[in-house]
């Protein structure tokens, strides 16, 4: 055992971005100001998100490709090594990872799964080994893990009727979407022209291409708006979608309207910028960019997808609600917003979306003192 003991460990498979990556990043931020020692536990030290990490928290590459058939035993050798108090683990297969290391280690360090997603519907979707994920979650969560943390009133149902945990072993703590680099973020300047002051107003998308995110809903929603309004459509985010994206664009005439950018490291910037920002997802776990656009002062309009985004909305009050894959009903809330009709969220609300709030509910879970600087 090394003299430094991290009290929190973080551990999947690599930084490259998603929510639940730029959520670590976030929560070790604060921890480290708050004088928390942390462990980054990665299987591949890479992704944009490093950048992010505080040079305080100790970076360990298990350099598994495979995270059942490489990455075990590493995770073992670290667990038996570096005994951190707690090991945070999120994103399937990787938290089956962590609970299998956890319990052929026979260390007393404490495994909280972080739950980012609905899994019953994830799962239910995938063509690859993830569907075989709740059968797992079923035998190990209530064999290992010392709770979980769900992101969402929706994800902790779900988590509880696919394992039979009960609500003593299950928390729910929102993301820690807002911090105070997104404000500063939102106003830095955008050298696309399309974001220039007398330009058609941009109706903004985020996320991966992923067939989770049901891009196609929100194109052909816009192709039903440009009939209307003047307005172009931004897509920011990478995946394997992406040529299907563009072919549909194509065959709807789009080209012209409809700007793909791929991965943008600061997204707050055009958030801050565009007049609509549209969440099309089929499901989520919880919807950190809905958040993140409210923050920034941003109208809103969501499909009402298990889970997350209705309970950040408050059912409706702070945003539209359209129903899943009904891109009609979606073009009609997207012009109702572009015509003026939209509405503002009370600052109270998003209080409980802050990193400060979550943090400290995630330091009560997991019974981590903090040794505040």
């Amino acid at each position: 055992m090394s003299k430094y003991q991290p009290q929190i460990a973080f551990y999947t498979y690599n930084l490259h971005g998603g929510g639940a990556e730029r959520i670590y990043v976030n929560l070790m931020q604060d921890f480290v100001k708050r004088g928390i020692n942390v462990d980054l536990v990665l299987n591949s030290v890479s992704g944009p998100y490093l950048s992010q990490v505080p040079p305080e928290v100790r970076i360990t590459d298990l350099k598994a490709k495979l995270p059942f058939k490489n990455g075990i035993l590493p995770l073992i050798r670290y667990l038996r090594k570096e005994r951190p108090s707690v090991l945070m683990a999120t994103v399937h297969p990787h938290v089956e990872v962590a609970l299998l290391a956890k319990l052929l280690a026979f260390t007393s360090t404490r495994v909280f799964v972080r739950e980012d997603n609905t899994l019953s519907l994830h799962s239910a979707k995938a063509t690859d080994k993830l569907r075989w994920i709740p059968y797992f979650s079923k035998f190990l969560y209530p064999l290992v893990a010392d709770g979980i943390v769900a992101i969402s009133q929706g994800v902790a149902q779900d988590v509880m009727q696919i394992t039979g945990l009960d609500q003593q072993r299950v928390s729910v703590i929102y993301n820690p979407a807002i911090t105070s680099s997104i404000w500063e973020k939102s106003q830095e300047p955008l050298n696309h022209p399309w974001f220039q002051p007398g330009e058609p107003p941009i109706v903004l998308g985020v996320g991966r291409l992923k067939l989770q995110k049901d891009f196609p809903t929100l194109i052909k929603a816009f192709a039903l708006v440009k009939q209307v309004h003047r307005c172009r459509l931004v897509i920011l985010g990478q995946g394997d979608e992406a040529d299907k994206l563009k072919n549909l664009i194509t065959e709807l005439g789009l080209e012209d309207d409809v700007a793909m950018l791929g991965f943008a490291e600061n997204p707050y910037a055009y958030m801050a910028k565009a007049s609509v920002f549209v969440l099309s997802s089929a499901w989520e776990g919880f919807g950190n960019v809905v958040v993140e656009a409210l923050a920034v002062g941003t109208p809103v309009v969501s499909t009402n997808c298990q889970s997350g985004p209705g309970e950040i909305l408050d059912y409706g009050k702070y945003g539209h609600l359209v129903p899943v894959g009904n891109y009609k009903e979606m073009a009609v809330a997207i012009s109702s917003v572009l015509s003026g009709d939209f509405k503002t969220v009370d600052a109270d609300w998003l209080q409980k979306f802050t990193i400060e709030t979550v943090a400290q509910q995630y330091l009560d879970v997991l019974g981590i003192g903090a040794v505040e600087n």
